[in-house]
């Protein structure tokens, strides 16, 4: 080995769903919606001065904040913006979690918690969740260098009711508690109301899922001024304009039509209900979901044979191979037409297993 190459840091990064070329998929892999954008990103973008991007985005995002102002009881100085709640809960790692004691969160959560302590050398200790996946709060009334809530958990899809989580914040009075919202629209209640109740609560929020934007990659993160004005220093001094001129104008006009998110999110529980009934028919366990996924198992099917089976099929969903999921799948919730091909895949694998 080069004595440079003992300098170099060494990090397993986060692995993402498969992003396969091939359009001609059903893609339920990655939890993106199936709809598209709010026709008012259309025409917005259809109107945009091309001219404009040889200007730097504005630093301050004052318009998306103000739209987000009219959504949730917060003020502007009490949010904070990112290229996607990852970078934003990223910079929230690297702001907040600087003590020596360790942080905390589930086993079974989103697995770039892992991979941010390791890049910045946080000290962390995961914390089992139930035989039924759920999280319990009295984990989390002990000693920590801050705390790590998704809710509703992923992969699981299981919400954990706000009060619960007042309970943690409560019991944590000397620590930051980060509740990740990613999937909140689709069933659950934000904490958003709650960051002046709390002054160590960090809600963080995203574009990608229930707003139909993951690919323009914005995030947020609301809590009070003293932690955004404290995220600002961590990110501007790197990076001062992360959130490019395009990502504001779309955010900006998706915030605006709440009527077509309704729609969308109200057309995903729709279908969510649907296809867990169906699976059920079929066998299959599926845990009581607040998200546009579901997390599901069958006894008489092997997961990853499963898995397989749909991929030759050009259907995509998500296995896990580790400890305790090994035995489930993650399948985002499409539109109506996708779950019933799904459906109906799923039947004639059944079908031809029990054959042979």
């Amino acid at each position: 080995m080069k004595l440079w190459q003992e300098n170099i840091k060494k990090i397993t990064p986060y692995t993402p769903g498969e992003q396969p070329e091939n359009k001609n998929i059903i893609k339920l892999n990655t939890n993106e919606s199936p709809y598209s954008p709010s026709p008012n990103v259309i025409n917005a973008l259809k109107n945009y001065n091309i001219n404009n991007l040889r200007l730097y985005p504005s630093f301050v995002c004052d318009e998306l904040k103000t739209e987000l102002t009219k959504i949730y009881p917060v003020n502007k100085d009490e949010i904070f913006l990112g290229n996607g709640s990852d970078e934003v809960l990223a910079l929230c790692f690297m702001t907040f979690f600087n003590s020596k004691k360790s942080i905390l969160f589930p086993d079974i959560t989103y697995s770039f918690y892992k991979v941010w302590c390791n890049l910045y050398n946080i000290p962390f200790k995961t914390i089992p969740v139930d035989k039924n996946f759920k999280i319990n709060k009295e984990d989390y009334f002990k000693q920590n260098g801050g705390i790590v809530i998704t809710n509703p958990n992923a992969p699981t899809s299981i919400y954990m009711d706000t009060s619960e989580i007042e309970d943690i914040l409560k019991n944590n009075k000397s620590s930051i508690v980060i509740v990740d919202e990613a999937y909140i629209d689709f069933g659950g209640k934000t904490m958003a109301h709650l960051i002046n109740k709390y002054d160590n609560l960090v809600v963080v929020q995203t574009y990608s899922k229930s707003r139909a934007l993951a690919g323009i990659r914005v995030g947020y993160a609301l809590a009070n001024s003293e932690l955004v004005s404290a995220l600002e220093s961590v990110k501007n001094s790197f990076n001062s304009y992360t959130l490019n001129s395009l990502s504001q104008l779309v955010a900006t006009e998706a915030t605006k039509d709440t009527q077509y998110f309704n729609l969308c999110v109200d057309k995903i529980k729709s279908s969510r209900q649907w296809t867990i009934n169906e699976l059920n028919n079929l066998g299959f366990s599926t845990l009581d979901s607040r998200t546009n996924f579901i997390f599901t198992t069958n006894k008489n099917i092997d997961a990853k044979y499963l898995f397989e089976k749909l991929k030759e099929k050009n259907i995509y969903i998500r296995y896990f191979d580790k400890p305790r999921i090994n035995q489930h799948l993650r399948i985002t919730i499409g539109t109506q037409e996708q779950m019933e091909k799904l459906i109906k895949a799923i039947k004639e694998i059944i079908k031809k297993t029990s054959i042979s």
